[in-house]
C-alpha cells in the first residue's frame, strides 16, 4: 500500500484517531453551545454571546496538541451565529452592532468547531421564557426536533438522500409547519464542511442534488429547519452578511488595495473555514469584501428572513456513520415543549421514529441502545 492510499484510509473514521478528533471536537462545542444558552436572556446583546461561543471554542481547542511535532490546525469551523424569530440564519453581527435579545424571543444558535479539519457541528433552537414552552413556538421547535430524530435514523449506509427529504417534510407538515427551503445536510471530510453529498431538504426548480446512498464511515452535518411561515426566506439586506468562506478554486487580480490587504489576511487566518469579518480589520474589510465577493473568491454566508410573524427553528448535528451503527456527538436538551399537533396518529411517522439508531456490532456483538432525547 502506498504512503497516499494509507493516509487516505486513516483520514475516515476507520481511524480511532480520527474517531477521538471529531468525540473532542463535538465536546468542545456542545459546551461552547450550553455556555451561550445560559447568556440568553433579555437585554443579552447579541454580538457579546457570538463573541463568547467563539472564544470558548478558541480557548479549548488551544489547549490541545500543544506539544506534538507536526502543527495541527483546530480552532471555530463555523462563527458562533444568534438569529432570532423569523431569522433563518447566520447572524453573527459586527462589534458595532446593538442589536439585543428581548423576553419571548426564539433564538437559534449555530457554531462549529474543528480539531486538525475534522468537524463537529450544532444548532439548537430556544425561547427566552420561564416554564414550558406552548403554541406555535412549540409547535416549530417539535417540528425541528421530530424530523432531525427521524433523520438520524435514515441517514444509515444503503439508505439514499431522497428518503430523508420526503420523510422530514412529512415530520413538518404533521405539524403544520414547514421545512425551510435551500437548507442542505453535507457529507463532511477532513476540512470540509460543505461535501459534494448532500440531503436538499426541500427541491426547488431553482436548486437539485445528485442522488446519493450513505455509506460506512462517513459523517454528516444534519441540518433541520422549520417555519411557521412559507418556508421561503429572503436576503432582505447584503449589508446584514457577516460570514464569508474562502473558494479555493478561484482566482482572480484584485484591484483596489483594501481588497488586497483584507484578502491577505483571509487568505492567512482563515484559508479554509467560514469565518466572520468580525475577526477582520473591520474599517477595511468591508469595502475589500464586496469586491472579493464580486468575483467569486468568496462564498458569502447570507443572513436571510421568512416574514414578520413567521417563527423560525433550527435544529443541527453532527452523525457519524460508525460499523455499530449511528453516533450523533453533538447536541442539547430542548426545553420543555406543549405543541398545539400531535403525532401520535402517524404511523408512518412513529415507525420511524422506533427505527434503532445503533445496530449490531459485526462479528456479533451486542446491541446498543440508541441515544438521541425524545420530547413524546
Amino acid at each position: 500500500m502506498s504512503d497516499d492510499e494509507r493516509e487516505e484510509r486513516e483520514l475516515d473514521l476507520s481511524s480511532p484517531e480520527v474517531v477521538t478528533k471529531y468525540k473532542g471536537a463535538a465536546e468542545i462545542v456542545n459546551k461552547a453551545l450550553q455556555l451561550v444558552l445560559k447568556e440568553c436572556k433579555p437585554k443579552a446583546k447579541i454580538v457579546d454571546l457570538c463573541e463568547k461561543g467563539d472564544s470558548y471554542i478558541r480557548e479549548q481547542t488551544g489547549n490541545m496538541y500543544k506539544n506534538v511535532k507536526k502543527k495541527i490546525e483546530r480552532g471555530v469551523a463555523f462563527p458562533t451565529c444568534v438569529s432570532v424569530n423569523n431569522t433563518v440564519c447566520h447572524v453573527s453581527p459586527l462589534a458595532s452592532e446593538e442589536s439585543v435579545l428581548e423576553d419571548g424571543d426564539i433564538v437559534k444558535i449555530d457554531m462549529g468547531c474543528h480539531i486538525d479539519g475534522f468537524i463537529a457541528v450544532v444548532a439548537h433552537t430556544h425561547v427566552i421564557q420561564e416554564g414550558p414552552v406552548t403554541g406555535r413556538a412549540a409547535d416549530v421547535i417539535a417540528a425541528a426536533n421530530t424530523a432531525a430524530e427521524v433523520a438520524l435514523r435514515l441517514i444509515r449506509p444503503g439508505k439514499k438522500n431522497q428518503d430523508v427529504a420526503e420523510a422530514i417534510q412529512k415530520v413538518a407538515a404533521a405539524y403544520d409547519c414547514r421545512i425551510v427551503e435551500g437548507v442542505l445536510s453535507h457529507q463532511m471530510k477532513q476540512f470540509v464542511i460543505d461535501g459534494n453529498k448532500v440531503v436538499l431538504n426541500v427541491s426547488s426548480p431553482e436548486m437539485r442534488v445528485d442522488d446519493a446512498e450513505f455509506e460506512e464511515n462517513e459523517v454528516y452535518s444534519v441540518d433541520i429547519v422549520t417555519s411557521t411561515g412559507e418556508g421561503k426566506p429572503k436576503l432582505l439586506d447584503e449589508k446584514q452578511t457577516t460570514i464569508y468562506k474562502r473558494a479555493v478554486d478561484k482566482s482572480y487580480n484584485l484591484k483596489m488595495k483594501t481588497s488586497r490587504f483584507i484578502f491577505s489576511e483571509i487568505s492567512q487566518k482563515f484559508p479554509i473555514m467560514p469565518f466572520t469579518a468580525r475577526d477582520l480589520e473591520e474599517k477595511r474589510a468591508r469595502l475589500g469584501l464586496v469586491e472579493c465577493v464580486n468575483h467569486d473568491l468568496l462564498q458569502p454566508y447570507p443572513v436571510l428572513h421568512e416574514k414578520p410573524g413567521d417563527l423560525v427553528a433550527h435544529i443541527k448535528f453532527t452523525v457519524l456513520l460508525m460499523p455499530n451503527g449511528s453516533d450523533r456527538i453533538t447536541s442539547h436538551p430542548l426545553q420543555e415543549l406543549k405543541p398545539t399537533k400531535t403525532i401520535d396518529d402517524d404511523a408512518e411517522i412513529k415507525a420511524w421514529l422506533s427505527l434503532p439508531v445503533k445496530s449490531k456490532k459485526k462479528g456479533g456483538g451486542k446491541k446498543k441502545k440508541g441515544k438521541g432525547s425524545s420530547i413524546w
